[in-house]
């Protein structure tokens, strides 16, 4: 049975993520939390490092640890910015969210009143995945 989406606790957790974040070069602390297909909430934050390029953002970091934990497939993912407007996903980590759930809810959030409320599929329309390789 799918899980009914808590966007109030996947905010709180996006925020709560946020202040776990490493950025001593930007000072942009972004948090995400996922929602896995079986109920679990896991969450990312953005961590940088001094070669710019092996900088990591909140949504990945969120995929990498639930797959490490054992999840397949994600429903929704909430994303906090520190912005007075919400920010959806990067490119890449858009990619990265369609390997485990292209049809995946996602909430941009932000300190302002804003919120982007969509979809993978909308962000990332005509997605090369999985489906591609079977």
């Amino acid at each position: 049975m799918p899980h009914i989406i808590n966007w109030d606790e996947l905010a709180r957790q996006a925020r709560a993520a946020a202040r776990q974040a490493y950025v001593p070069y930007s000072r942009f602390a972004v948090g995400a939390a996922i929602l896995t297909s079986d109920g679990q909430i896991v969450r990312g934050c953005n961590v940088e490092n001094a070669s710019y390029g092996l900088t990591n953002c909140a949504e990945r970091t969120a995929i990498f640890s639930a797959r490490a934990a054992g999840m397949s497939e994600v429903m929704a993912v909430c994303i906090y910015t520190p912005t007075a407007t919400p920010t959806p996903p990067c490119g890449g980590c858009r990619q990265v969210l369609n390997e485990f759930g292209p049809d995946m809810a996602v909430r941009a959030i932000c300190d302002g009143a804003d919120i982007i409320d969509t979809t993978l599929s909308a962000l990332l329309p005509g997605a090369f995945g999985p489906k591609n390789l079977a």
